[in-house]
């Protein structure tokens, strides 16, 4: 007896779970024929195939009355195989849904996952007529109740989020509090010590690499290897199957609940500049098979061959509107229904093309830009793609922030010894006012880091300078050798006391240049506990003790460090001068003497224009008034700070610096001192004029004390807030 199949309708798109039957909706301007294919629940066996019964606007569909949440599903699209004129149809394809909520299986390199005869001299021009449904995942019918209780998202205003960077995997996986059988998962995610030590260190914003289900690169496959970080997603509604240790996406959304209930953020890094079908020598796994012409941008009058933006084969073409249409529909779904907090976006510069190269007046631009779904959701975008005129720093529109690279490589370069860069720093510091500051953008547009997951850890930023990426099986020619790293004396681990000192330092200082940095700052996940890659700065390809962290800090240093990192998030949490919602101008405000920022010579004074072009120049400072302006919090409580000095040394010898006139303040106290980690801040005041002992390779920051004398016992109370009690980041 065959299977009842109904008209359904066109939208929306994907398998729709309605409470009596499952609506199946697939776009396709090219397609001749749609068939759905059901399978068993193991996903093992093919039990039938439909053919879908509607056309409608490009969109074929069917509705099937006794199809139930759960069943397992695929697609066979029937078309002209005529590659010459980018059209890729071949029914003996099993397609995963593009729109597909949720996947069962694996997908297993194989010849036939290939659309052409991969032994044929015709190369990708040929047609393949084996079967390959048993080496693809099956789509999987989702019920997308949940009950959500009272979960709210967390309110982080942008000027006071503090991103952490992470891989599931690479935070649970060597965890001792969660049980093994959960580790790499969300589930494992959800346990009390994960969430406890981001709340320990202040963190209120976690950003996942990506979650979508990923292909691994053939090679790796053969060498034994797997796409660890994720960056070749083949579709956009579903997790990865390798992240859910009960195999149901109701594991991310009770996730997501537990880090709301710690008042704690979530965004997601998705990758919509391209896919995991690869060139024109790729397979075809999904969207390549359904409408390639449609999906892809394809080289105009060479329609074999893609236009290849993003490094991976091809770049995917959101100025048609229907593969525009995908990604809102993805981001509302993750927005609506899984609760998610905002987005990155890989290689955003990419979804900006069309044919004439990157459009600032893109078709994606002006969605996100109405989009209702998306107006309380943090967007991020890295600025760059591959592609002629890709790097676009600063020019994407206000209500985004971006990646700046200009932060990690100006800070290094600084503290690595370069001279003649300390105004290029001054702007990297106040939030890259000359990158950001138009169209009323604030410094929150600025997403500040020193490391992020592709690149040295922290720990290897101060260990090596070259890189050891022979674990990746490709003769150590993959990853940047533009490191701008110091490896302090030694190459690799050593148990040499003098360098591991100067190693310890310079996190310290890298560390407070990033969190005492207006605008957003973005800590690598690991960074506070010494991780290592062991000199590995690609490990895309390593899921294993070379990506995960290792919470076992044997190292006495490396506590203290955690305990630094802790202090100093505390202190931008407690100090809104360190997180200002608007630019330093320079300039005093309404009856202020003071002005908002000072930047101040050795001797105290004001820089002049020559000294910020000195080419030995590498040390400065400056004063911030954080009791000059009127900032309001949105409750209307006026925001009235502290003034600080904050003194920067990156040359190797000792400098004598200055501290400024009374008018700036008559006394300060030293809050820290990163080449003094071990001295007792209390009772450490400096007065006007005098000169402070300022040691190499060192950041000071210094609080005015309004008494202007020695510490009573409520000030030395305050000052253990900023060095010995500020471990909560409360």
């Amino acid at each position: 007896m065959s299977r009842a199949v109904w008209p359904g309708a066109s939208w929306p798109l994907g398998a729709t779970w309605d409470g009596k039957g499952v609506n199946f909706a697939l776009f396709s301007e090219n397609a001749e024929k749609v068939e759905l294919c059901l399978f068993d629940p193991k996903g093992k066996k093919e039990l039938e195939r439909i053919e879908l019964p509607e056309y409608t606007n490009q969109v074929w569909h069917g509705y099937l009355p006794d199809a139930v949440p759960g069943s397992l599903y695929g697609y066979r699209v029937h078309g002209p195989h005529d590659p010459k004129r980018g059209h890729r149809f071949n029914h003996h394809k099993l397609l995963i849904d593009p729109y597909a909520k949720g996947l069962s299986g694996k997908l297993v390199w194989h010849k036939a996952n290939f659309g052409y005869r991969t032994e044929s001299r015709k190369a990708d021009l040929s047609f393949d007529k084996r079967d390959n449904a048993r080496h693809v995942p099956k789509c999987m019918v989702i019920d997308t109740a949940f009950n959500w209780g009272g979960d709210r998202p967390p309110d982080v205003p942008w000027h006071e989020s503090i991103i952490y960077e992470m891989h599931v995997a690479g935070m649970t996986a060597r965890h001792p509090n969660v049980p093994p059988p959960l580790r790499g998962s969300f589930a494992g995610m959800s346990f009390s010590g994960v969430i406890s030590h981001l709340k320990s260190l202040g963190i209120n914003t976690v950003e996942f690499m990506p979650i979508f289900p990923c292909a691994d690169q053939r090679n790796l496959e053969e060498q034994g290897l797997t796409n660890y970080w994720g960056y070749n997603p083949y579709t956009f509604f579903a997790l990865d199957p390798r992240f859910l240790a009960g195999g149901h996406p109701n594991e991310f959304r009770t996730m997501v609940r537990h880090f709301h209930d710690a008042g704690v953020q979530v965004i997601l890094d998705v990758v919509f500049n391209h896919s995991g079908e690869g060139g024109h020598m790729g397979p075809v796994l999904s969207m390549k098979g359904i409408d390639n012409a449609s999906y892809y941008h394809l080289k105009p009058g060479d329609e074999r061959h893609y236009v290849d933006q993003t490094g991976c084969g091809n770049t995917l073409n959101l100025s048609h509107p229907r593969v525009l249409q995908m990604v809102m529909d993805s981001l509302r779904h993750w927005v609506e229904v899984m609760h998610v907090d905002g987005f990155r976006f890989d290689l955003a510069s990419a979804l900006l093309r069309d044919g004439e190269g990157v459009n600032l007046n893109a078709p994606f631009l002006n969605a996100v830009r109405q989009e209702p779904a998306l107006q309380g959701v943090k967007l991020i975008a890295e600025p760059w793609d591959l592609g002629e005129g890709g790097y676009q720093l600063g020019n994407f529109p206000p209500g985004w922030s971006e990646w700046n690279d200009k932060h990690r490589d100006t800070v290094r370069a600084f503290w690595n010894g370069e001279g003649g860069i300390i105004g290029e720093l001054a702007s990297r510091l106040t939030g890259s006012s000359e990158k950001f500051e138009r169209q009323g953008r604030r410094p929150r547009s600025s997403i500040n880091f020193i490391t992020a997951h592709d690149g040295f850890t922290l720990e290897d930023l101060v260990t090596y300078e070259t890189k050891r990426n022979g674990a990746n099986l490709e003769d150590n020619r993959d990853g940047t050798d533009n490191n701008l790293s110091w490896n302090c004396g030694a190459e690799g681990p050593t148990d040499d006391p003098e360098v591991l000192s100067r190693r310890f330092k310079q996190k310290r200082n890298f560390m407070a240049t990033l969190l005492l940095s207006q605008g957003v700052p973005m800590l690598l996940a690991g960074d506070e506990l010494g991780r290592t890659q062991q000199g590995n700065n690609n490990a895309y390809c390593q899921d294993n003790e070379i990506s995960w962290i290792d919470w076992e800090m044997t190292r006495d240093e490396d506590k203290a460090f955690l305990a630094f990192v802790k202090m100093l998030i505390g202190v931008r949490r407690r100090h809104p001068v360190f997180r200002r919602p608007r630019f330093f101008h320079g300039r005093h405000i309404g009856d202020s003497a003071v002005k908002d920022i000072t930047w101040l010579s050795l001797e105290g004074r004001e820089l002049t224009h020559d000294e910020w072009h000195l080419s030995f120049a590498r040390c400065f400072g400056f004063h911030l008034g954080g009791d000059t302006g009127e900032y309001f919090s949105r409750g209307g409580e006026k925001l009235v700070d502290d003034r600080f000095i904050v003194l920067l040394n990156a040359d190797h010898d000792k400098i004598g610096f200055q501290l400024p006139p009374p008018e700036l303040g008559s006394a300060w106290e030293v809050a820290f001192d990163t080449a003094r980690p071990e001295m007792d801040a209390v009772n450490m005041v400096y007065h006007a004029r005098q000169t402070y002992p300022l040691l190499g390779r060192s950041f000071v920051l210094l609080v005015h004390r309004t008494g202007g004398g020695k510490s009573d016992d409520n000030d030395d109370q305050q000052t253990l807030l900023f060095y010995g009690g500020a471990g909560s980041g409360e």
